[in-house]
């Protein structure tokens, strides 16, 4: 009598043991998103993996030089051609105004401003669509480069151009 009792209370807290065993779950939440563009008008990047992180610029210790980058773009666009501009003046800055260093920002070989929009393809170049290249590249302050912790943002805006 005591063994077969013995052995249904063994049964019993194994099965509560393995029954906490199969409960352990992990779990792991992404986001996951997708811009499709249209057909007629689109300029987006190459290469996905890069547009919404920071962009370290490299610095080279031994020569005490800041390295830009150079992302490439695909665009398109059916009855003219594209332009862009900034929406403000590319720069980094450490907090003074005086250390900043300002960026050369350029579009398939147009250097951007925030004053005026500029043509950086043709109608004919925009209706084949392409592969062009942004480039970010430092210009080296007066004073040469301080040292610091140097944040900043590029804005760039594309515009259809008025045919």
């Amino acid at each position: 009598m005591i063994k077969p009792s013995l052995m249904i209370l063994c049964a019993g807290v194994l099965t509560l043991f393995s029954a906490e065993s199969f409960a352990a779950r992990e779990e792991h939440r992404f986001e996951v998103s997708v811009d499709i563009p249209t057909l007629g008008f689109y300029v987006i990047p190459a290469e996905t993996d890069w547009i919404h992180r920071e962009q370290i610029l490299p610095w080279n210790i031994s020569t005490k030089s800041l390295g830009g980058m150079r992302k490439h773009f695909d665009l398109r666009h059916d009855t003219s051609a594209i332009e862009a501009r900034l929406e403000n003046a590319a720069f980094l800055s450490n907090g003074r105004e005086e250390q900043n260093i300002y960026l050369r920002v350029s579009f398939a070989d147009t250097v951007l401003t925030h004053e005026t929009p500029r043509q950086v393809v043709s109608a004919e170049q925009a209706r084949a669509g392409g592969r062009y290249a942004l480039e970010i590249q430092p210009i080296t302050p007066a004073g040469g480069y301080k040292p610091g912790n140097y944040y900043g943002n590029v804005h760039l805006i594309f515009n259809a151009a008025a045919p």
